[in-house]
């Protein structure tokens, strides 16, 4: 039975709102949701071996969850559904370095310098990963224009309106479904 790997974003959980509409359209046994580690550095090996454990055969990510999800995509050439993709987590997260405070749950941790640096040795191109990318035009964390542009030879799609955390990810479920089947 194949999976789903959900990766949250910047200071979120795994197991927040998006990952509850994906269980409930998916089916609990069918969507994997981790808490990411801080470090950058650490994240791909983390996943890495989740990968080698569990038939996934569908990463989503959001925000910066996406942006993972790019690179195990382009690396594996896995499909992966976007959302609201942070493109450059290197500029956009300048400045959060220091302690911050999770959403989910308001664990504290130190986002270090180095992550920033970290974040830079993870850019890629985009070629062979197959994408479906959701963006929301009014998301006033991230310019979804970059993301627009970097897919623009996947599937995009522009919700006008909207807002970063894409609160009504229940609307694309069966989009994401499509997505996921298609061959």
């Amino acid at each position: 039975m194949s999976k789903i790997l959900f990766l949250h974003g910047f200071a979120s959980c795994g197991k927040g709102e998006k990952y509850t509409a994906l269980k409930a359209y998916f089916g609990e046994e069918k969507v994997l949701a981790p808490d990411l580690p801080y470090a950058p550095i650490e994240v791909i090996p983390f996943l890495e071996k989740i990968l080698a454990k569990e038939p996934v055969d569908l990463i989503v990510g959001s925000s910066l969850g996406a942006f993972y999800a790019t690179h195990l995509a382009e690396k594996y050439g896995m499909k992966a559904v976007l959302l609201n993709p942070s493109t450059e987590p290197y500029e956009t997260l300048k400045m959060y370095v220091g302690w911050q405070q999770r959403y989910c749950d308001d664990e504290r941790f130190e986002f270090k310098p180095v992550y920033i640096e970290q974040l830079k040795d993870l850019k890629g191109r985009i070629e062979h990963g197959r994408y479906l990318v959701l963006l929301q035009s009014e998301d006033e964390i991230l310019d979804y224009t970059k993301a627009h542009l970097l897919y623009e030879r996947h599937r995009v799609v522009i919700e006008y309106g909207g807002n970063h955390r894409f609160e009504n990810i229940a609307d694309y479920l069966c989009m994401i479904k499509n997505f996921k089947e298609k061959k």
